[in-house]
């Protein structure tokens, strides 16, 4: 598997990395504790060094599990956690937000023993806090840094000002946010922001949280505990709408001799040589079909082909929920 290197930060990790987090949070049921420990280690096995996780997936039983199987090599990837939620110790109720300092310096105290590490590789703010100021987010995390609990910061989800603000403080390695063909809003103005400043860029639902691999259809039924069933852009209507995307996905896929979920990986590759996206599994077949769009070599004329086409599709229905929104202040 190819490195790539988040920015100028120093960073190195596997161009495609591991979302864990719809292993145990999200997604429907939980997938089986063990079956999951296998699948990471088999995502090891295959060169994958980059795994993501956070406190509020589940919560805590997500960086659990990332913890137990990622011990035996801990010293051969990057694991990547986040604070930024003011989650109740007993019940496990999300509050809502939370960055204070001392809630963050508690919060990578807890993440540090639930990941058996000593040490968290990238600290990722998860969403940004209107109440604290971004400075004093940034020097928190710049303690935990001198002190070696942590090496490198990240944002989620943050916008602009917030990047330069934050980065001001305490250079910001990676940003996390969702980017994929059916979700481009970040070209706009994040990446550029982006690579002036030298900060990698670490896409989430790189496949469209598992439409952009041609799956998925107005027919499909989601879990009652599947989050999408919230989300105005799989509704029934949207889906089918949507679904010339996928088709067009479908059909570059066959002259690559590819999957859909592969050309849709490979095309966020080819965007820049800083980004590394996190697709997230719980099977692995579909581990090894992800995996695969590392070595999938798009020309530029597939890339303009690619552009040309999506410009012509208006991409329906808003990506979160008006409550999951509020919670992005950006």
């Amino acid at each position: 598997m190819q490195q790539r290197a988040l920015g100028t930060s120093g960073l190195q990790v596997s161009a495609l990395g591991l979302g864990c987090m719809g292993m145990s949070f999200g997604y429907g049921p939980v997938a089986d504790q063990q079956e999951m420990v296998h699948l990471i280690r088999a995502a090891v096995e295959q060169g994958v060094t980059f795994f993501d996780t956070a406190e509020v997936y589940g919560p805590w039983t997500n960086e659990e599990l990332v913890g137990e199987a990622l011990q035996p090599v801990r010293d051969q990837v990057v694991i990547a956690t986040k604070f930024g939620f003011d989650i109740d110790q007993q019940t496990g109720q999300n509050r809502g937000l939370n960055s204070r300092p001392a809630h963050i310096r508690q919060v990578v105290e807890n993440s540090l023993r639930r990941l058996r590490t000593d040490c968290i590789d990238l600290l990722y703010q998860h969403r940004v806090d209107p109440a604290v100021p971004m400075e004093e987010v940034a020097g928190a995390v710049k303690d935990l840094i001198a002190e070696g609990k942590v090496k490198h910061f990240g944002l989620s989800e943050a916008g602009v000002e917030a990047i330069r603000r934050a980065h001001a403080v305490q250079p910001v390695a990676a940003l996390q946010s969702e980017y994929s063909l059916w979700w481009r809003e970040p070209e706009q103005e994040i990446i550029p922001t982006l690579e002036e400043l030298g900060i990698g860029f670490v896409p989430f639902s790189p496949l469209g949280k598992g439409f952009l691999t041609g799956k998925i259809d107005e027919n499909t039924q989601f879990d009652k505990s599947d989050f999408r069933n919230s989300v105005p852009r799989f509704s029934p209507e949207a889906r089918k709408a949507n679904q010339a995307l996928v088709d067009l996905l479908g059909r570059l896929a066959q002259d690559k001799q590819a999957t859909p979920a592969q050309i849709a990986l490979a095309w966020l590759l080819a965007q820049k040589p800083w980004i590394a996206p996190i697709p997230g599994t719980t099977k692995r077949h579909r581990l090894e079909e992800n995996l695969g769009a590392a070595a999938l070599h798009l020309s530029a004329d597939d890339l303009r082909e690619i552009e040309q086409a999506a410009a012509r599709i208006h991409v329906q229905g808003a990506r979160y929920s008006e409550a999951q929104q509020k919670m992005i202040n950006r």
